[in-house]
């Protein structure tokens, strides 16, 4: 892959940097440069800043509602012509994250994703409330084998989205405890019950008395 050499700030650089020509010539020929990555250097690879990797993530598919996915790139010897972005849920859908349909330049370091809008436009494969994993690729595809100082495809994060329930009116709702409670109290207050609740106490007191009387005989 022939492409200016980057790397994220705070990177590290593997020991023998990548060497580099530019054969110049006069003239209206411009300058060419070809970019040579040892063979000794490590794979690069992204680190995922947000959201945090340390618990999931839940977000909510509501209007208004954005998620924003940002990383930093680690041994990165050759800048991607561009980078895909797509979130593949639990069901096997595979849903392209952004505003592009999941493509966005190889030196990004982040992307914001409308998920209201998708839910939106995309009535056939609408998002569902389930877990997703993040995956990010370079231009080579998806799978592509380890290769000094390029783009490692990346998976390492998982999230997960939910829809909010409607909103029910105050007149609406109905407490299914407080309907039982209700009931309860109802049968308390009934005569029988109360009549049935004397009978029961006069018997057991008929009867502690009797057994005390016994004892004593």
């Amino acid at each position: 892959m022939s492409a200016s050499p980057t790397s994220a700030s705070g990177s590290s650089q593997p020991s023998g940097s990548a060497a580099t020509s530019a054969p110049s010539s006069s003239g209206s020929q411009s300058a060419t440069s070809t970019l040579s990555i040892p063979q000794t250097a490590p794979a690069g690879g992204l680190t995922i800043t947000q959201p945090p990797q340390t618990q999931t993530s839940y977000f909510k598919i509501a209007e208004g509602n954005t998620i924003t996915f940002a990383w930093n790139f680690t041994y990165l010897l050759s800048t991607p012509t561009h980078l895909t972005v797509s979130a593949i849920c639990d069901n096997g859908n595979t849903y392209p994250v952004g505003p592009t349909d999941g493509i966005i330049p190889g030196s990004a370091t982040s992307v914001t994703w409308d998920v209201w809008s998708y839910q939106q436009n995309h009535p056939n494969t609408p998002l569902a409330q389930a877990t997703y994993t993040l995956h990010i690729w370079d231009d080579r595809g998806p799978g592509a084998a380890r290769s000094p100082g390029l783009l490692q495809e990346n998976d390492a994060l998982q999230f997960a989205m939910y829809s909010p329930q409607a909103y029910t009116p105050l007149a609406s709702w109905t407490c299914g405890g407080c309907n039982v409670n209700g009931a309860w109290s109802t049968y308390v207050a009934h005569p029988a019950f109360v009549s049935l609740a004397a009978t029961f106490v006069v018997m057991l007191l008929s009867g502690y008395s009797l057994l005390r009387q016994a004892t004593r005989d």
